[in-house]
């Protein structure tokens, strides 16, 4: 797969899909520009090439064309910051501006096009629509992993477009490095840790996993279904009833494998979700009725930071609880403790994405451990050994 390391981008005018998806708050100021930051390399070397610059990028979920809060003008000013040039702003991604604007385009400059989903053909893929978008550059640089699981326009059709002059970006490629680094030359003991709410959002990358891993450390509320179908009481705490036998089915295919499968032991409870409840610890087996369990408890703490600060290949995935509320953070945290711990230690640690990304990232610890993925989704897929649409179209010319 080319990258941009394999392209010199002098005198060339580069359409770049990039993941701007950044959180606004009521004023439209950025309260968290990890993807914007991200994507800086490839912009850079593009530049440092002679070569010129087309962003274009999602943000939010529009439904029915342009809305004020969704509109990507709001990131010029953070761009021209963080490049010390004049940022230009196309007021759409297709049509007359965009076209004159990116003919206009001189090298050493950049052009953000507006949000990509005011237009519904984005989503749909529409090779129209593509088109559009592909006429306003001379090579395509996807660096948008976070969406390369959509077969959306700008992130796999428009590459068809451009048979001799697609390329990945650093973040993509970066992203790809990592994920194959623990798919395939993992170093042994490889625990995997696996949180959020859901085992049905986890069942494919569990499954994958347990003819990998050494050890599969579950929390969040998910485990609750584990603790469940184990034969445990677990009060009013969430539960997929239709999991039950799924999740005794990955229990016993984990011990078949030899996998050191890891529920919590017992768990911060609370009789309400809200962060002023009353709060107590119990056994995650007997959690009384009406009472709910919002983390791991400190036993189980204890037992998965000693296995992760004894592992080579750490991977996580999900929250230990609802981390949003102080109260209920605290087995996220250790976690994290914990990862950045057996980092220093020489592991390699490799952050999945979305809740994990976010609380690593809020703790302070980007810095700390080896990889914090910007996937989410894309990088359960990934691992999940789907093909990713947005991947496909760099690597392959018949896609």
């Amino acid at each position: 797969m080319k990258s941009v390391d394999n392209y010199n981008f002098a005198g060339k005018k580069a359409l770049v899909r990039v993941d701007f998806n950044v959180p606004l708050d009521k004023d439209y100021k950025i309260t968290d520009d990890t993807r914007i930051r991200a994507a800086v390399r490839t912009i850079q070397k593009i530049l440092a090439d002679g070569g010129a610059v087309i962003l274009m990028s999602h943000l939010g979920r529009p439904k029915s064309g342009p809305e004020e809060k969704f509109s990507l003008k709001h990131l010029v000013n953070r761009l021209s910051q963080e490049f010390q040039t004049n940022v230009m702003f196309a007021p759409d991604c297709i049509g007359d501006d965009a076209v004159r604007m990116a003919n206009d385009l001189q090298p050493g400059e950049i052009l953000l096009l507006e949000n990509l989903r005011f237009y519904k053909e984005e989503e749909k893929g529409d090779p129209t629509f593509a088109e559009k978008l592909a006429r306003l550059g001379d090579v395509y640089v996807n660096d948008a992993f976070g969406t390369a699981h959509r077969e959306h326009a700008s992130t796999a059709v428009v590459a068809r477009y451009f048979p001799n002059d697609k390329v990945t970006g650093y973040v993509m490629q970066a992203e790809i490095d990592n994920a194959r680094r623990v798919l395939e030359n993992a170093e042994r003991p490889f625990t995997a840790i696996m949180g959020g709410a859901k085992i049905s959002d986890k069942i494919m990358i569990i499954e994958q996993l347990l003819d990998r891993v050494d050890n599969l450390i579950i929390g969040g509320a998910m485990s609750y279904t584990f603790v469940k179908a184990d034969g445990g009481t677990i009060g009013s705490s969430l539960v997929e009833m239709d999991k039950l036998d799924l999740a005794n089915r990955l229990i016993k295919i984990a011990k078949e494998k030899g996998v050191n499968i890891m529920i919590p032991v017992d768990s911060i409870i609370a009789d309400a979700f809200s962060n002023d409840a009353n709060v107590d610890t119990c056994l995650s087996h007997h959690i009384p009725d009406n009472w709910m369990g919002l983390d791991i408890g400190p036993n189980a703490r204890e037992q998965y930071a000693d296995v992760i600060k004894n592992s080579k290949t750490i991977l996580w995935n999900g929250p230990m609880g609802v981390f949003e509320m102080s109260n209920f953070a605290v087995g996220t945290e250790f976690v994290a403790d914990a990862v950045v711990d057996a980092t220093r230690l020489g592991a390699y640690s490799l952050i999945g994405g979305g809740d994990s990304a976010a609380a690593v990232n809020q703790l302070g610890y980007a810095d700390k451990v080896s990889y914090v993925s910007t996937g989410g989704g894309a990088l359960l897929e990934y691992m999940e050994g789907k093909t990713l649409p947005g991947v496909a179209a760099i690597e392959r010319d018949d896609y």
